[in-house]
């Protein structure tokens, strides 16, 4: 199989690389050669928000072409449109961010979507990612297009901050602010798990969307940060705290303690990220790893060479202030079930 993969240097682009050179496949890189790509890549250089930057892409045929931009729109518009008579099928990898808020508990691929366009320039991301879909359906046809809408995405070579950021202060130690409760139940997609299943499906002729997380509860809050303190063999000392504690302190969730999202206090938030249908992916073949796995593998690849260079990669989150952090702590805080 000849795979093109538009981007392919981080995170879910990097991963898709990956997977298809273990699969044995032919596979080209097109980006702004600003990074190296995975070791065997064939790299091809351009800028597609300059005029004339698709040039590069004007030879050549691919049988599936991943593309993980998430920018204006028309970014996709106009590399799918060159791509469609040179490839067999056109997967856009776009987020769960499409349907339209607040989503009903168990929303899966009918649900209401938020509005978007192909021809748009500077949007925000929902808006952006929707009109990526309707862009590469535009270029290749329903039965030609995959649409991979992620939901929380973790994993090796994550550029947004959110497991690495916890990976990062529980190895630092001490007492650490955990957000209740315990029992919280999370639900994300491995990034190399979303990998392995986009070239499956798209192999297989797969089109139209799917929803891309794990079952829901696949781990929770505790197993989650207990997975870290193993991980990094830290003294940390997990504080279980009521999420009524933590947003009385002014703690945003998601953002200041990444990942968490109380499902009471912040409902909305939580049945968007954490109560997605993904019984179709499943049925299609999706499978998950542990936990402990992603954490694991996360913190090995945080520690490697690879990483040399990561605050130029890293959209680092605002994360937890350490004085903040030690204030609710040394409020007495109330131990969450």
């Amino acid at each position: 199989m000849r795979l093109l993969v538009l981007g392919g240097t981080e995170f879910a682009g990097r991963a898709v690389a990956e997977a298809g050179l273990a699969r044995g496949w032919e596979v080209t890189l097109f980006n702004r050669g600003r990074r190296e790509g995975p070791r065997g890549t064939r790299a091809l250089v351009g800028d597609r928000t300059r005029g004339e930057g698709l040039e590069a892409l004007r030879g050549g045929e691919w049988d599936v072409v991943v593309d993980t931009w998430a920018s204006a729109p028309r970014g996709v518009r106009d590399a799918a449109r060159l791509l469609a008579d040179r490839a067999g099928r056109y997967v856009y990898v776009s987020s769960c961010s499409v349907y339209a808020w607040p989503a009903a508990v168990g929303f899966d691929e009918t649900a209401p979507l938020v509005d978007g366009s192909q021809d748009a320039e500077d949007v925000p991301y929902a808006e952006s990612k929707r009109g990526g879909e309707l862009a590469a359906v535009a270029a290749f046809g329903e039965e030609r297009s995959l649409l991979v809408r992620a939901g929380l995405l973790l994993g090796p070579w994550e550029n947004i901050d959110r497991l690495p950021w916890w990976l990062r202060r529980i190895a630092r130690g001490g007492p650490v602010l955990a957000p209740g409760p315990r029992d919280n139940p999370l639900q994300y997609i491995d990034i190399r798990d979303l990998a392995e299943w986009t070239l499956s499906a798209a192999e297989a002729g797969l089109a139209g969307p799917y929803n891309m997380a794990s079952e829901q509860g696949h781990t929770t809050m505790e197993a989650l940060l207990t997975a870290c303190v193993r991980a990094t063999g830290s003294d940390a000392e997990l504080r279980w705290t009521e999420p009524r504690v933590i947003l009385e302190a002014g703690i945003e969730p998601w953002s200041q303690l990444p990942v968490w999202v109380p499902a009471t206090e912040a409902a909305d938030l939580h049945n968007s990220v954490y109560r997605l249908s993904v019984a179709k992916a499943l049925a299609a073949g999706l499978r998950c790893r542990p936990v402990e796995e992603t954490v694991a593998d996360t913190w090995a690849w945080l520690r490697s060479a690879d990483v040399s260079g990561l605050p130029r990669h890293v959209r680092a989150t605002a994360g937890l202030a350490p004085e903040l952090e030690a204030k609710v702590l040394g409020t007495g805080t109330r131990t969450a079930r």
